[in-house]
């Protein structure tokens, strides 16, 4: 069991989703911001092993613009070298990575043009992390999409347009519950039709779920991930206090996350928390977890690394 955060790390001065707005596009801005994203990315992951976490979420802004017809610049080709760097360095550490792009990439929609534009940016994402040189652990993860008025028909359409993506998306791809429309039973229905894994959102599932156990919707998600896609990944949250439901907590509820702990014993996963406050809460995650037999670090220069299992 790897421990995550998302995207970001507020303890540092680095940012890795700097961007800026289409009207002040230039190729020349582009490449300057790539560059600064990137610098930050490395410098996040090498504070990450220094602190004993292993898996992190790469910021879908760190390559502005890369599905709009606007960027023409080849990015995978000119920070080649840059890339590799990263992914080497992400591999010598057995690190986990994962990518979540935005709520807009709808493959089930029912406008082609939407679709389209979804798998553009899936694209992308996926040119991104093979440039890196990772394997399949490293994942694109995103919901099942919009209802549009027929729950079934929406979910059929999924599974019809995941089967006509290219194989170098497909590989990556993650459907997970979401708090609303697509519970994991529909995720785990979607998987049963594409081999797809299904990612499990705890606090997702308290929010749209049917009340089964938090050890039972593991186990089952746990069984829709291979050997080559690696570990089952959970996304944790906890309700924030006095928000209107669904709010993610600004910070870990510590009580909340040990019975999670305790609940989830006997599955293997990387869990991802979607804390506001990131790696605050993120350390405080790893102390609760140190008697539990699961965790895993990243390995050291000097250390020699356990394989995924």
């Amino acid at each position: 069991m790897f421990i995550g955060y998302p995207c970001l790390n507020w303890s540092m001065n680095e940012r890795p989703n700097r961007t800026f707005r289409l009207a002040s596009y230039s190729d020349e801005r582009f490449r300057e911001t790539v560059a600064m994203n990137l610098r930050a990315t490395e410098a996040i992951l090498r504070w990450n092993l220094a602190e004993g976490f292993g898996y992190f979420r790469i910021s879908s802004d760190l390559i502005p613009f890369a599905s709009h017809p606007v960027c023409a610049v080849d990015w995978a080709a000119e920070f080649a070298d840059d890339l590799a760097r990263l992914g080497a360095y992400i591999r010598q550490h057995n690190m986990r990575i994962a990518m979540h792009p935005d709520q807009f990439t709808l493959i089930n929609a029912k406008d082609p043009e939407i679709v389209a534009r979804s798998v553009k940016e899936l694209a992308w994402h996926a040119c991104f992390l093979d440039a890196m040189g990772l394997d399949a652990t490293a994942r694109l993860q995103i919901h099942v999409g919009g209802v549009y008025g027929d729950h079934a028909a929406s979910r059929e359409r999924f599974v019809r347009e995941f089967e006509k993506l290219p194989p170098a998306i497909a590989h990556r791809l993650t459907v997970e519950n979401d708090d609303r429309h697509y519970s994991l039973e529909d995720c785990l229905w979607i998987s049963d039709r594409t081999g797809i894994p299904v990612l499990f959102d705890v606090f997702h599932h308290s929010l749209h779920g049917d009340g089964r156990p938090v050890s039972d919707c593991l186990k089952q998600a746990a069984r829709t991930w291979s050997k080559k896609a690696g570990r089952l990944l959970v996304d944790y949250s906890s309700q924030q206090p006095e928000k209107r439901p669904g709010t993610h907590a600004d910070t870990l509820d510590d009580s909340d996350f040990s019975q999670f702990l305790a609940a989830s014993k006997g599955t293997d996963f990387d869990v991802m928390l979607e804390i506001k406050d990131k790696e605050t809460s993120a350390r405080r995650a790893l102390a609760l977890a140190q008697s539990d037999p699961r965790l895993r670090k990243p390995c050291g220069k000097t250390e020699r690394c356990k394989p995924s299992r």
